[in-house]
């Protein structure tokens, strides 16, 4: 009896183990949300000319300030840690909220950086001050920008506008946004962060596919 009791204890563990984790993953597989609605970006100047929306696109949103030549560092590691691992994502993007004094220095900035870097796929976007202040007002974060509009911090936007991050990080608590100047947190949070998000709307996207053909 004991041997049938064990036996039964073996085989049994790794099973319920299994559907308490594997169950658990649905729960663990959206990036929370902490902000819903953030302001569009639509009636900003893009450098291209083009229109740029946070809408329908999985954004990464930067406030780079007037002083760009100072974070060409943090645009480095953002660079290489992040961005050259999701461009091929055609609905990923990289947005640099500016204010529209600093379009030259954007132009230079976007010029120099393609001897380290890959700026082809970064949305310089640019408007008034007040504008750029009332876009970052609108993450409603602990975070703050300087006088010179610039914060190292960047943040995940999703398809509806909503600001992504994490509710209960062990290091940070409530997680609004992610340090640029930190490769380590780029590489261990931001980087598993946006492939969570990714992989969310994947998830979506097989679903309704699915959904479609039945």
């Amino acid at each position: 009896m004991k041997k049938f009791f064990v036996l039964v204890v073996l085989f049994a563990l790794p099973i319920i183990a299994y559907l308490f984790f594997s169950s658990g993953q649905n729960n663990f597989a959206k990036l929370p949300v902490l902000t819903e609605d953030i302001h569009d970006i639509n009636d900003f100047k893009s450098l291209q000319g083009e229109k740029v929306s946070l809408d329908d696109k999985i954004s990464i949103v930067a406030f780079f300030g007037k002083n760009l030549d100072q974070m060409k560092g943090h645009t480095f590691n953002l660079d290489q840690k992040i961005l050259e691992k999701y461009y091929e994502f055609n609905d990923f993007q990289f947005v640099i909220v500016l204010p529209e004094s600093a379009r030259e220095n954007a132009i230079r900035f976007s010029e120099d950086f393609e001897a380290i870097g890959n700026p082809q796929n970064w949305k310089f976007v640019f408007s008034s001050e007040e504008k750029v202040k009332a876009v970052f007002e609108s993450m409603n974060s602990n975070l703050k920008l300087d006088k010179n509009l610039h914060t190292p911090y960047v943040f995940i936007v999703d398809k509806d506008r909503n600001l992504r991050g994490r509710k209960d990080d062990e290091d940070y608590g409530k997680m609004y946004a992610y340090d640029a100047s930190s490769v380590a947190d780029l590489s261990n949070k931001m980087n598993d962060d946006v492939k969570v998000i990714l992989a969310e709307y994947r998830m979506a996207l097989k679903k309704n596919n699915a959904e479609r053909k039945n």
